[in-house]
């Protein structure tokens, strides 16, 4: 059995798909040289490894490196630096796009699946964050909220056990049958393939958010006059 004390670090990497057109492998072995010995004078820092290419039949070519830390933390605060961040501007001008997946001690989350330009937790920006956990809990609280006040359920309990057996309900929904639906729907919004999505995109998801808290908005008002 593998010894788990707190005093030995848990290794995290970050693996990332490179997708190089054609007849710019040189450049860009060059450019990862860079990046990995930049990449070693942060703390934790660990190795670096490039798999050989995949060369595609759609004129690109995949490279994938893996580059380990000691620590969550400090694979974090490498992948947050300003040097890593210029340097992957500095990208643009070989890569023809790039997604990547971290391996670390911490939770997924909703949208750890996402794949495209990097945006930190591997998710979509916060706003459609934000609107997309909205539009699964908001409907959530009402129906929850409507169905326990007429069924008289906790009535008789404390505030505090009240609130935790809610949230507990609530969190429960939410993670394990609203979010994976709502993600799976709104895909096209919140995971969009290898590069930026368009503002057209953009425009329609947050569209589609707004009409369908208006008709809850409308239908709850209806339901619990």
């Amino acid at each position: 059995m593998a010894d788990s004390s707190p005093d030995i670090p848990f290794y995290s990497s970050l693996v990332t798909e490179h997708i190089v057109p054609k007849g710019k492998d040189f450049a860009f072995k060059s450019w990862h040289t860079t990046f990995t010995a930049m990449a070693q004078r942060h703390p934790g820092f660990l190795r670096a490894d490039l798999c050989p290419p995949l060369r595609c039949k759609d004129e690109v070519v995949k490279w994938y490196s893996i580059i380990h830390f000691d620590s969550p933390n400090h694979l974090e605060q490498w992948m947050k630096s300003s040097d890593r961040q210029h340097h992957l501007e500095l990208s643009h001008r070989i890569l023809q796009s790039y997604r990547f997946k971290s391996f670390t001690t911490g939770l997924e989350g909703w949208f750890s699946q996402r794949s495209g330009t990097e945006r930190w937790g591997l998710g979509p920006p916060a706003w459609k964050q934000i609107l997309s956990v909205v539009l699964g809990l908001y409907p959530i609280v009402m129906l929850q909220s409507a169905l326990f006040n007429k069924l008289g359920l906790m009535a008789s309990w404390s505030p505090a056990l009240t609130m935790l057996i809610n949230n507990l309900v609530t969190s429960t929904l939410l993670t394990l049958v609203v979010m994976p639906r709502i993600a799976k729907w709104m895909q096209f919004w919140l995971k969009p393939p290898y590069h930026q999505s368009s503002w057209k995109v953009d425009g329609l998801g947050a569209a589609i958010a707004i009409g369908l808290f208006g008709l809850m908005v409308i239908g709850f008002d209806l339901l619990l006059k």
